[in-house]
C-alpha cells in the first residue's frame, strides 16, 4: 500500500492512496452540493427576487424556482411586494388580537406635537405602506423603513402644526390624516423608492399626560354647563311651543267663529231679500204663505191641539185645561 505525505500547515502526515482520493472526491463532493444549494432558490407567492450581479442589479425573478450563479457571484434579495408593512408612531404595539398588548414605553419625542395655537398634541398614529417596485426600494434609498419613518413624523407636524389644537383634537382628525397621506406620497414620488402609500390613520389625539386630568376637569365642566343650558331650552321650547299652540288655536277658533256669523248672517239676508222678492210680487199670497208656514212651525210644537168654531156664539165654551196638570174630578 503506497503512502503519501500530506501537510497541514506546519504539520505533517502520511496517508494511504485510497484514503487520500476519498478525501479528494469528498472534497468535491461537499463543492458540488455547496454548488447547487446556491445555485438554486425559490420565491414565494407574495415576493419578488432581486438578483445582483457582481454588485450591480441584474434582473428580478417571479415566483417559483429559480437558478442563479453561485458562489456569490450572484445575490439574491427577497423583497415582499403584496404585503402591507405597518409603523406605529407613539406607541408600539406587542402582540395585535382580540387584546391587543401594547408596550409601556414612552414616545413622547415622536408623539409630542406642537399645534398652531402653541398647545402641544400627545398624537398617536399608523402608517400602512406597500413596496410596489422591489428594485427602487432596494437602490434608491439606504433604509426605507427609516425614510418613511422620517417623512411621516415631517408631514404630520408640519400638518397638525397648521391647525388648532382644538381641531387637532375633534373637528379635522380625519382630514388631517388624508391630507398626510397625500403629502407623503408626493414625497415618496420625489425620492423614486417605489413605495405606495396605503393608509395614514389617526389612532389617538389627547393633551400631554402631565396636564390631561386638568384637561378633563374642564371639559367635564363645559359638558356640565351645556347639559344645564340644553335642558332649560328644552323647557323654554316647550312652554313657548305650547303658549304659541294655544294661541293658534284660539285664533283659529276665532276666525272660523267669524266665517260662521258671517256666512249665516249673508244666508239670513239673502233668504230675507229673496222672500221679500216675492212678496212684492204677491203680497196677499206671500203674507198667507209665511202665516201657515209659522202657524206650521207652532202647532208642531203643541202636543194638544183644541180646535173652536169661530163662528159659534152665545154658547158657553167648556173649560179647557191648557196648563197640563190633573184636574181632581
Amino acid at each position: 500500500m503506497a503512502w503519501k505525505k500530506v501537510k497541514v500547515g506546519e504539520n505533517e502526515f502520511e496517508i494511504s492512496s485510497s484514503s487520500f482520493w476519498m478525501v479528494i472526491f469528498g472534497f468535491i463532493a461537499i463543492v458540488i452540493i455547496i454548488t447547487a444549494v446556491t445555485s438554486f432558490y425559490s420565491v414565494d407567492a407574495n415576493e419578488r427576487g432581486v438578483v445582483v450581479r457582481l454588485g450591480k442589479f441584474h434582473h428580478t425573478s417571479n415566483p417559483g424556482l429559480r437558478w442563479k450563479i453561485p458562489w456569490n457571484v450572484d445575490k439574491l434579495y427577497k423583497v415582499k411586494v403584496d404585503y402591507q408593512y405597518k409603523e406605529e408612531f407613539g406607541f408600539r404595539t406587542l402582540s395585535a388580537g382580540v387584546k391587543s398588548r401594547y408596550s409601556s414605553g414612552v414616545y413622547t419625542d415622536e408623539a409630542w406635537i406642537l399645534n398652531g395655537d402653541m398647545k402641544i398634541s400627545d398624537v398617536k398614529w399608523i402608517v400602512q405602506y406597500r413596496i410596489d417596485d422591489p428594485v427602487a426600494a432596494l437602490f434608491n434609498v439606504r433604509d426605507v423603513q427609516g425614510t418613511i419613518r422620517n417623512v411621516s413624523e415631517s408631514v404630520m407636524r408640519k400638518v397638525i402644526g397648521d391647525r388648532s389644537f382644538h381641531e387637532t383634537l375633534q373637528v379635522e382628525r380625519v382630514q388631517i390624516a388624508n391630507i398626510a397621506k397625500e403629502k407623503m406620497q408626493d414625497i415618496m414620488d420625489s425620492y423614486k423608492i417605489g413605495i405606495s402609500i396605503k393608509l395614514v390613520q389617526l389612532k389617538e389625539v389627547l393633551p400631554p399626560e402631565p396636564v390631561r386630568d386638568s384637561f378633563n376637569e374642564v371639559n367635564r365642566a363645559k359638558q356640565e354647563q351645556e347639559t344645564v343650558i340644553n335642558e332649560a331650552q328644552r323647557i323654554y321650547n316647550k312652554e313657548i311651543y305650547k303658549v304659541e299652540g294655544e294661541a293658534q288655536k284660539i285664533l283659529q277658533e276665532a276666525k272660523g267663529y267669524a266665517i260662521n256669523r258671517t256666512n249665516r248672517a249673508e244666508g239670513d239676508a239673502n233668504l230675507f231679500e229673496s222672500v221679500f222678492s216675492e212678496y212684492v210680487k204677491a203680497k196677499n199670497i206671500t203674507r198667507k204663505r209665511l202665516y201657515l208656514e209659522t202657524m206650521e212651525q207652532v202647532y208642531e210644537k203643541i202636543d194638544k191641539k183644541y180646535i173652536v168654531d169661530k163662528d159659534l156664539k152665545n154658547t158657553v165654551l167648556p173649560l179647557l185645561n191648557l196648563s197640563g196638570k190633573e184636574v181632581l174630578k
